[in-house]
């Protein structure tokens, strides 16, 4: 038997390679690249389907096209390993995907050349691909510029602002629609339905292919086809339909099928020689090539280990308590159902945000927008002005897309709207655009808001209560993966607003913690205490803003040193609002602030290993706080003296 022949992917380090590869080579490198994608994902987690779901046009862009002269341009970036794979990540970086030490499961440019730009939210890959394009021809340089946008991304504004600017800026874009017809749900909205007819009219898609050859094959064929269609446009249509793309000022080609590589070819060839701005239109099948994967691509989008051929989820231990989302979604609907008033609102993240059990029970009380953050809050503010009590289910990183409709709408307007505010704090598998580190001190600053957060799925239940019983914004953050496993009451109680609960007396250090970092303030009250008989005692905060100023300030009064615990970065978070109550008050107590630092953290296996790399593991927080008390303990006794 004959040894296995090499891979083809061990081959390939750039865009070059790939160019260099004979035609009939092409469908043996997608497959290794299939096989190697599924094989670190099915170990690591990622996302599985959109990635699977371009391996051909990826294969197609560097062929056509010479990474990093040329700029690629990936809208949110979760459609890149193929990428990565073909330009020089291949091997131990891109098995240690989403790890430490190994590749992103995003592009940033600190990590290669070839990732023209950083992105992790959905809608940028445009706008950034415009401005690249209107700098390259500012300075005069021949470089093409390529924005592979998903087809959700032209539900999201930031794309339909830039398709506006498009033809007023630069006569060389080429823009490729990815249209798999889901971005993590199944894609909702006026512009999915027209993609769909755009992508499934034979005859508009012929006449306009049989027109184009007709010009371009008379003399000076490709400025009589240029002036057909600037006519046609411009009488509104008169013998033959515009697409939206071309009213845009786009030439529009497709639909193109995204796995038919010469296809795929000689179209980019097209593109690349076109005088006007493009679209290409390509059809692909998110998950194609695993059977598990097509059949349910919404689970598919994104997810943790797996097995490849049953597509089961690898198991938790056994007895691990529900996540975070599932309880805030399971008790929406208990409270959507007895007040039909109550309704949930998703930026095309139903089954991420628990919102997906709403949508199965309730589906008029339930509403997808899209990936439309900005819309979804403003639809809220509508809402609540005429009597609905809406529930806005957002990730933390994703709500910072609508900061200006949370104050000028909602706050402004001081409308009882709730935010849920999944994936507050570290999400350690996905990196900077995804950890929820940096709400707190967003949100800290607009006048009139409420900001909570619980220490378990109980209190929860109890904080969505409340919000919903307010008359005014209300926010609750709360982290990634499972819960306590704590019970929830049959019957939830309203919080009495900006009072925090103390868990543990003390009377040498009291240590204010939030949410999940309320056990780690436990465990590290009972080390100190067991190992250094002090007394430390432990306040469940629970409200950010307000903060409860009287039980700080009755503290502070008695106890030599105050400690802060968060999970979010230490530069406007819970901590300085201590600092501040403080100072008002003219209270010179000594505080300890634990938090992530000002910096923009990486991705990384677990949250343990990022905790231990920025100096917040529980060994580091024992030493910091112990450090402090006997500093402390030293001035007192040299003042003494």
């Amino acid at each position: 038997m004959s040894p296995a022949s090499p891979r083809l992917l061990d081959s390939i380090h750039g865009s070059t390679d790939v160019q260099a590869l004979a035609p009939d080579q092409l469908p043996r490198l997608a497959q290794e690249l299939r096989d190697e994608i599924i094989q670190v994902t099915a170990t690591n987690g990622g996302h599985v389907g959109p990635n699977l779901g371009v391996i051909e046009l990826s294969i197609a862009l560097h062929r056509a096209f010479t990474s990093p002269t040329d700029q690629l341009l990936f809208d949110v970036a979760h459609q890149c390993y193929t990428h990565k794979l073909l330009t020089g990540r291949n091997g131990a970086f891109f098995r240690k995907l989403r790890q430490t030490g190994g590749a992103s499961g995003f592009l940033y440019r600190s990590e290669s050349p070839c990732d023209a730009y950083g992105a992790g939210h959905a809608g940028t890959a445009l706008s950034a691909a415009l401005g690249m394009a209107t700098a390259r021809d500012l300075r005069g340089t021949s470089e093409h510029v390529v924005a592979v946008c998903g087809d959700a991304a032209f539900t999201c504004g930031i794309t339909l602002e830039a398709l506006n600017n498009v033809v007023s800026s630069t006569k060389r874009l080429i823009v490729i629609l990815n249209d798999n017809e889901w971005s993590i749900a199944k894609n909702v909205g006026a512009m999915a339905r027209y993609l769909n007819r755009l992508s499934t009219s034979a005859t508009y898609n012929k006449v306009h292919h049989d027109l184009e050859k007709f010009f371009t094959g008379l003399p000076h064929g490709h400025d009589m086809h240029r002036l057909w269609m600037k006519w046609k446009i411009e009488t509104k249509d008169f013998l033959l339909s515009s697409s939206l793309f071309e009213k845009l000022g786009l030439r529009y080609l497709g639909p193109i099928d995204g796995h038919n590589l010469d296809e795929l070819a000689k179209n980019l060839e097209f593109a690349k020689q076109s005088d006007s701005p493009i679209l290409l239109h390509v059809l692909t099948k998110k998950g194609k090539g695993l059977d598990v994967a097509l059949r349910s691509p919404e689970k598919f989008h994104g997810l943790g280990a797996f097995d490849p051929t049953t597509g089961e989820s690898r198991k938790s231990a056994p007895g691990t308590p529900p996540a975070y989302q599932d309880v805030f979604g399971q008790a929406l609907v208990r409270f959507a159902r007895a007040d039909p008033g109550i309704v949930g609102i998703t930026a095309a993240m139903p089954s991420g945000t628990g919102l997906s059990a709403l949508a199965a029970e309730l589906p008029r009380q339930f509403f997808d927008v899209g990936i439309a953050e900005e819309h979804a809050v403003l639809f809220a503010a509508g809402l609540a002005a005429r009597g609905i009590r809406p529930v806005c289910a957002i990730y933390s990183t994703f709500l910072q897309r609508a900061y200006d409709p949370i104050i000028h709408d909602v706050a402004l307007q001081n409308l009882p709207v709730t935010f849920c505010m999944d994936r507050a704090g570290l999400s350690p598998n996905d990196g900077p655009t995804h950890h929820g580190l940096f709400d707190i001190a967003y949100l800290r600053c607009v006048p009139g808001v409420t900001v909570m957060q619980p220490k378990d799925e109980d209190e929860l239940v109890d904080m969505l209560h409340t919000g919903l019983t307010l008359g005014g914004p209300a926010f609750i953050r709360y982290p990634r993966g499972a819960g306590l496993g704590v019970k929830i009451k049959d019957h939830p109680v309203a919080l009495p607003i900006g009072h925090a609960e103390v868990v543990r007396e003390g009377s040498n250090i009291m240590i204010w913690a939030l949410g999940p970092m309320v056990q780690d303030a436990l465990r590290l009250a009972h080390r100190l205490a067991t190992e250094e008989q002090l007394s430390v005692g432990v306040v469940n905060a629970r409200f950010i803003k307000p903060l409860d100023r009287t039980l700080l300030l009755s503290h502070a009064a008695v106890v030599p040193l105050l400690v802060t615990m968060e999970d979010h970065v230490l530069a406007g978070g819970f901590g300085s609002a201590v600092l501040e109550a403080l100072q008002d008050a003219n209270c010179p107590a000594a505080v300890e602030r634990i938090g992530w630092p000002d910096k923009f953290v990486e991705h990384g296996s677990n949250p343990e290993t990022l905790r231990a790399a920025y100096g917040l593991a529980p060994d580091d927080i024992y030493r910091r706080v112990l450090g402090r008390w006997r500093n402390l303990s030293a001035e007192r006794v040299a003042a003494d003296v």
